[in-house]
């Protein structure tokens, strides 16, 4: 919410979050720590009015706008597309946790966007060379739609529905417990290091370690 309503508060926001930090897991801790503090019934509360506020921060916005963020600065529209990633990312490990069920929405289109945008971002946040093969990506959306990137009679193509797509590239799930098929060299490392979410470079899960029980 600061990073759209105030660039100079939530600079201030960023160096002491990361004042003494030494490495990622320390930040994680930092971070959690915020929550942490409330009781259940409180965390609920703060959480619905911080939601509040971010979604009418970001409507007041152009979605052209720079905001800053931890990184590079961002687009309104990708910072929001962003934080629903977030959002449905860390809701599925809670959906993991419990071994539950969730059905999935035509809302995950705006996440299988930004997972196809952040392709060189897969490839530069580990110091690869960025390929410059164009890629196709063919997703099946959960009202049956087919959603496309890319362009058609591309040698490198990725398959499958929106869902799989999602948890591969937030790396919820590893390829092999999804139904993901690629064809191309480029497509397969593509989707052996698809990251959608920005810090450090991190690797999927193991087979089967996420899988519902």
């Amino acid at each position: 919410m600061l990073s759209a309503t105030d660039a100079k508060a939530f600079e201030k926001h960023t160096a002491n979050m990361l004042s003494g930090i030494t490495n990622y897991d320390e930040l994680h801790i930092r971070i959690n720590s915020v929550g942490g503090k409330l009781s259940v019934a409180d965390l609920l509360s703060w959480w619905r009015k911080e939601r509040k506020s971010l979604i009418l921060a970001y409507e007041s916005l152009d979605p052209k706008t720079r905001v800053p963020w931890y990184g590079p600065t961002m687009s309104a529209r990708s910072s929001a597309v962003a934080r629903m990633m977030e959002t449905w990312a860390h809701g599925q490990d809670i959906v993991d946790a419990f071994s539950i069920a969730r059905p999935a929405t035509n809302r995950l289109k705006h996440i299988s966007h930004l997972g196809v945008a952040t392709f060189n971002w897969s490839f530069s946040v580990r110091q690869l060379e960025v390929p410059d093969e164009p890629i196709r990506v063919e997703l099946t959306g959960p009202s049956g739609d087919l959603w496309t990137w890319g362009p058609e009679g591309a040698d490198n193509i990725v398959r499958g529905t929106a869902e799989d797509f999602c948890l591969l590239v937030s790396q919820r799930r590893n390829i092999i417990d999804t139904g993901i098929v690629y064809e191309g060299d480029v497509a397969g490392k593509w989707v052996s290091i698809a990251q959608i979410f920005a810090g450090p470079p991190e690797d999927p899960p193991k087979p089967g370690y996420r899988i519902k029980k």
